[in-house]
């Protein structure tokens, strides 16, 4: 199956509307990540928690829209991921300036999309879109939202209890940059095998041509 089109084979073709449902909820989810930020910043961790929650239900709920009354869109596929992960770079980074998620948590985070929209700027000079979702990119992208609110809960009190949620976020961050990184490798190969494709399909047109 190519990858040129990034939707399901079953899922409704992306059409080129920019005011639907999906796109607003997606539009919230990107504005509300600065607020998300300074809140915790600013040690309101509670607050903080409240919309971080409502920001991650609402990834859910745009795309059970999007797909159940056919407004799936272009600009949506764009900005589902976009916010996705400002989301989980913005809030990593509010953690880590405050000392509660290690450093090299952000760190591997941010390398890693670096290192994917260079491989998407790249795709786009081939007329690529941004590759379909693999399931291990839901895993980690799953298991990074998990980790910036038990991150955020073991802060709201002392005591063993939340001496536990510090570990487990810990575990979650491990577990979840692992496979942020699977992923990423999964998306390099796809990628570059997209570009060896894309180059031998030019030389057997050139060479068809003389």
């Amino acid at each position: 199956m190519p990858l040129r089109k990034t939707q399901r084979r079953f899922s409704p073709a992306p059409t080129n509307k920019i005011f639907t449902v999906p796109n607003v909820i997606s539009m919230f989810r990107i504005l509300s990540i600065p607020f998300i930020t300074v809140l915790v910043m600013d040690h309101h961790l509670f607050a903080s928690l409240i919309l971080l929650g409502v920001s991650c239900a609402s990834d859910g709920v745009d795309g059970f829209i999007a797909r159940r009354y056919n407004q799936v869109t272009k600009l949506g596929q764009l900005l589902d991921p976009i916010a996705d992960r400002l989301l989980i770079i913005c809030s990593m980074l509010a953690l880590a300036w405050v000392n509660v998620v290690p450093w090299w948590v952000l760190i591997l985070v941010a390398l890693r999309e670096i290192m994917l929209g260079i491989q998407i700027l790249i795709l786009a000079q081939f007329g690529y879109g941004p590759l379909p979702v693999h399931f291990v990119g839901k895993a980690a992208t799953a298991m990074l939202m998990i980790t910036v609110p038990v991150f955020i809960l073991s802060e709201m009190g002392t005591g063993s209890f939340f001496d536990i949620l510090h570990y487990a976020g810990d575990a979650c961050a491990i577990w979840g940059c692992t496979l942020y990184w699977i992923a990423g490798f999964i998306y390099l190969r796809q990628g570059i095998g997209l570009i060896r494709s894309e180059f031998a399909a030019r030389r057997c047109a050139k060479d068809s041509a003389q």
